[in-house]
């Protein structure tokens, strides 16, 4: 969620063969990244979906964010480099939450350890439903029915929501989908599921394709309370999950570390 309140990375640059190495430690993630590997000589992976958007000024942002400004600072030609002035909301594009977003006092995006940013990936496709009403929601039933498909999810996971959403944010006006009262109408994840997640699962996070973890008319954000409160950090406006296998794949999140980051604009990468 971007309420009016960057750049990203992971600590140190880890090599593929180091990122299947750390897949190997969830076990049920490890027999697809082996098979994976097998598919190209000498990789861990053999799949890579950027999950992250391209940020522009034209980016739709939450009702009362400030929309990013771009300005041209030197030029090649008339330089001899080439670079741009960026003025922006923390909570812009594809971009973390961390828990003091939300909690005050709790861990900021640049003190999140570099272990957490590296996760098994499971996705819940909730897209059926939110074609056909656009606040559906990610419930406790949807997280035991991936499971009863794939398995328990494994210790340490990231749980991405793929609704589809993100097709539309070429057209910001569809993809805030305010109504006449300006309540936003989109999906996200229920509080109940995030409560199940948080308390009965061993996940780092949760991430959505859409501009909120709550679903858009949410008025007590309680999902970002429960993740947030937790510890966990949250990922908004992710792109193409409809790529990504339900299960699998691992998420490599170039993290905000900039002092005090209450989130940042994140590079999102799958990998299988």
């Amino acid at each position: 969620m971007c309420a009016p309140h960057v750049m990203g990375l992971v600590g140190q640059a880890l090599s593929r063969r180091e990122l299947f190495r750390m897949a190997l430690g969830a076990a049920a993630v490890a027999t697809a990244v082996g098979k994976a590997q097998a598919q190209v000589q000498g990789k861990a992976f053999s799949n890579v979906a950027d999950l992250t958007h391209v940020v522009s000024p034209d980016f739709p942002v939450f009702p009362g964010a400030a929309q990013m400004k771009m300005d041209l600072l030197v030029t090649v030609r008339n330089n001899g480099f080439y670079k741009n002035t960026l003025t922006l909301d923390e909570h812009t594009g594809t971009h973390m939450d961390a828990p003091a977003h939300f909690v005050e006092g709790a861990p900021t995006a640049e003190t999140l350890p570099a272990s957490r940013l590296i996760a098994p990936l499971v996705v819940l496709n909730i897209k059926a439903k939110a074609d056909a009403n656009p606040d559906a929601e990610v419930t406790p039933d949807d997280v035991l029915a991936w499971e009863r498909a794939n398995g328990r999810i494994p210790a340490g996971a990231f749980v991405a929501m793929y609704s589809g959403w993100d097709a539309k944010v070429g057209d910001p006006k569809a993809f805030v989908n305010l109504d006449s009262a300006n309540v936003q109408h989109y999906p996200g994840f229920n509080p109940a599921a995030a409560e199940l997640l948080v308390r009965e699962r061993d996940i780092v996070g949760i991430g959505v394709d859409t501009l909120s973890l709550d679903f858009g008319a949410s008025k007590d954000f309680k999902t970002h309370v429960t993740v947030l409160g937790a510890g966990k950090y949250g990922l908004e406006n992710l792109a193409s999950l409809a790529g990504v296998p339900p299960s699998g794949a691992m998420v490599v999140v170039g993290g905000p570390k900039h002092k005090n980051a209450s989130g940042g604009p994140a590079r999102v990468l799958a990998l299988w």
